[in-house]
């Protein structure tokens, strides 16, 4: 049932060219809102516009813009950027075909997108009205009045930049980019007082200037919570990736006082993916940073308190108390810990890749960077390793090639049929501008001050070969964040932490294990500490398998405070 919005004249506005279309979406929402919200319909970006205008003339509030991106002159990207300054608080769909997708995934970064709509949207009850459902909630629940956006200021080819970029994006707080030699950039880095040398500057939606600011700084003042509200919690999860969402989404659901600690932005490597296809209810695919903004409402919604910037450094057994200790000296401390921690990409050791990292050379999908990829020729390393990285640099060939001129996979294997998923192997052999190479490595990357060109070496043949390259995305496998576990909890020859039936091989517990109960599944060598997703031993590093990891590791935490 539809909902009354906030005032008698809150408006759902839907754009379209195509006028059948746009009577057909204006007549299925009005059946199911128009008691409850205005549906103002236009058929060109530019009469859509000025229609807001109007409305933000006469003080009515906008909840919702429905635009198709296959526009002339204003396409429906355009639109919605510029639909952001007279609106910022409403709710942005993009009404797509299948082959637009792309644009919609560029769009997440580029206007914020909430949602990308297939077209067509039969029957409207399953495929247009959850979703419209679902963000009309999200805006009653937020403050409408508008948010002026951060500023970035940096250069094409710094690092730093870079970095600071990826972590606004990952985090979704919305910004604007300035390229430090425009006109604005330039403005900008005069009003702060800052002489251009020291960059990145951030400028803050209230105007704070930060010049190079460290990520707990940064983080702190966008507005991203770094410091927990309490001392003592029933459950602390480590790691913001889909385990520890699930962890939390359970958790604080399930009544359990409950705070996520994250080093660096919630969704794990799985909220770099551009697109994820075979995730359940998603027939469309959904990027990873749409599920990774949903599963941190929901949690959040239930209670759950999410901390970001915060390095975890150590974990100790005080009695009953578990504590989790940072690296800026403070602690908090819980009856359990789920420990979340995911892995981190491995960097690639050829000379001359550590100096041009975040100068065009890359670990993840680095969603950023991608629209400055367009037209140009592009190398993704990796693909035929673990299963979870394999899918991560297939799907990031596939992302890159819809604006990239090409799109050159380089793997050290035979094929791609070992360890990727069939549909992404379909989807890079169909893709005319994607080209496997395969028994293929870096030898070494070249360029002044960012990366100009590769040397690939035939690992067969030991044959050699230079190529230029302005942009390189690498995907050779991960290592487990665990050093910081070393004398606490046991973890296997590659750091992946040991829990369940893998301590007890041969049905015995570990000789440090003080309770007369073998440990539960999930439950590593030190009781009330649980591991969940990619950071365990054997572990099916999927996104599926790891949101059901977190889950079941709260139902373990349950038994284990019941037994306490």
């Amino acid at each position: 049932m539809a909902q009354a919005g906030d005032a008698a004249r809150t408006v759902i506005l839907t754009v379209d060219d195509d006028p059948g279309v746009s009577r057909a979406i204006a007549r299925d929402l009005r059946r199911r809102y128009g008691g409850g919200y205005r549906i103002v319909r236009a058929e060109s970006g530019e009469s859509a516009l000025e229609a807001l205008r109007e409305l933000k003339l006469r003080g009515d509030l906008v909840a919702v813009l429905l635009a198709d991106y296959r526009m002339p002159r204003m396409n429906g990207v355009e639109f919605l950027e510029q639909a952001l300054g007279v609106y910022p608080g409403a709710r942005r769909v993009l009404l797509t075909a299948y082959a637009d997708t792309h644009a919609a995934i560029d769009a997440i970064n580029v206007v914020d997108l909430d949602h990308y709509l297939l077209k067509p949207w039969d029957p409207p009850e399953e495929k247009l009205y959850p979703v419209v459902d679902d963000l009309l909630t999200a805006w009653r629940s937020s403050d409408h009045r508008p948010v002026p956006a951060t500023k970035v200021v940096g250069h094409r080819w710094s690092a730093r930049s870079s970095e600071v970029r990826e972590f606004l994006a990952r985090n979704q707080v919305p910004y604007r980019w300035y390229s430090s030699d425009e006109p604005e950039g330039r403005r900008l880095l005069e009003a702060a007082g800052a002489d251009g040398l020291r960059l990145p500057l951030v400028v803050t939606a209230e105007g704070t200037a930060l010049v190079e600011p460290e990520v707990p700084e940064l983080a702190a003042r966008v507005g991203l919570a770094t410091t927990p509200a309490a001392a003592f919690y029933d459950l602390v999860v480590i790691g913001g990736g889909p385990a520890g969402l699930g962890a939390a989404v359970y958790g604080a659901s399930e009544g359990l006082r409950t705070v996520l600690v994250e080093r660096s932005a919630t969704g794990g490597q799985a909220g770099q993916s551009s697109r994820i296809e075979n995730y359940l209810g998603f027939p469309d695919g959904v990027s990873g940073a749409q599920l990774t903004g949903r599963a941190r409402r929901q949690a959040t919604r239930f209670g759950a308190e999410i901390l970001t910037a915060r390095e975890v450094t150590g974990l100790e057994v005080n009695g009953p108390a578990r504590v989790v200790r940072f690296s800026d000296g403070s602690s908090v401390a819980a009856h359990s810990v789920i420990l979340a921690t995911g892995v981190s990409y491995r960097q690639l050791g050829a000379p001359g890749c550590e100096d041009l990292t975040g100068r065009g050379v890359y670990y993840g999908s680095s969603l950023t960077e991608a629209a400055s990829c367009e037209g140009q020729d592009v190398y993704v390393v990796g693909g035929a390793n673990s299963a979870g990285q394999a899918a991560v640099a297939g799907q990031a060939a596939v992302y890159l090639a819809r604006g990239a001129k090409s799109v050159t996979l380089l793997v050290r294997g035979e094929s791609l049929t070992a360890s990727m998923s069939y549909y992404l192997i379909q989807q890079i052999e169909e893709a005319p501008n994607i080209t496997v190479r395969p028994r293929t490595v870096v030898e070494a990357a070249q360029g002044a001050g960012h990366l100009e060109r590769l040397v690939l070496r035939d690992a067969v043949t030991g044959a050699t070969e230079l190529v230029d390259a302005q942009w390189m995305f690498v995907f050779i496998g991960a290592a487990p964040l665990t050093d910081w576990l070393d004398g606490t909890v046991l973890r296997d020859e590659h750091g992946f932490i040991l829990a369940g039936p893998d301590l007890t091989p041969d049905g015995r517990p570990p000789a440090e294990w003080e309770l007369d109960r073998p440990p539960y599944h999930l439950e590593t060598n030190v009781p009330g500490v649980f591991v969940a997703g990619d950071a365990r031993a054997r572990s099916a590093k999927r996104v599926a398998s790891a949101v059901g990891e977190g889950a079941m590791a709260v139902m373990l935490v349950h038994r284990y405070l019941e037994e306490s």
